[in-house]
């Protein structure tokens, strides 16, 4: 039986700092539009308070999340055990994205290690926490971090990374504009 609460307790804290991996949910307004869910690994999820969470997202192929939250705000955290005692553990909030360059970028980013290819903070107003049983969660062993990205972000470069981002992370797939696109256009602009 799910249970709700209006922030973050200790007991989920320690919870969520003991998980590997986590998604987030995220949908456009309209009915045509698509859910998007993506995974989300390595040391980049922050609490802040029992009300405000953030992680560093990295550069990839799409940019949904970005998107959604610039339309409408919405998002969903979801947590869930893969090793112990089965437990689900989502945070309904709404988000915002924070850009390199900025001054919500100097205060939040120093909290995070810096990964090659980081793109944005999330940063997310909790308004409801749920846990659920996760007995159907199956038993998986963490072996470790993947480096791939990483090392494919060294690879491309900071010159490298604008471009691909300029050519992947711009729109989401439904057209709708990310605000990191609303800066890359602003710097292609003269005197901007």
């Amino acid at each position: 039986m799910g249970k709700q609460f209006t922030a973050i307790l200790p007991i989920h804290e320690e919870f969520i700092l003991r998980q590997h991996l986590f998604f987030v949910g995220s949908a456009p307004l309209s009915e045509d539009g698509h859910v998007n869910l993506s995974p989300k690994g390595h040391d980049c999820f922050r609490i802040l308070s029992p009300n405000q969470v953030a992680y560093l997202d990295m550069t990839g192929s799409g940019n949904e999340t970005s998107a959604h939250l610039l339309e409408n705000g919405r998002v969903t955290v979801m947590f869930c055990a893969f090793e112990g005692t089965p437990n689900i553990l989502r945070l309904y909030g709404t988000g915002t994205v924070i850009l390199p360059e900025s001054a919500e970028w100097e205060a939040l980013s120093p909290m995070f290690t810096s990964l090659p290819g980081a793109r944005q903070i999330i940063l997310i107003d909790v308004h409801k926490v749920q846990t659920s049983c996760g007995f159907s969660v199956p038993f998986m062993n963490y072996a470790g971090e993947r480096d791939t990205l990483q090392r494919w972000s060294i690879q491309k470069g900071e010159a490298g990374l604008r471009e691909y981002r300029g050519e992947k992370n711009t729109k989401s797939i439904d057209g709708l504009p990310t605000p990191l696109g609303q800066k890359l256009t602003r710097q292609d602009l003269p005197y901007s």
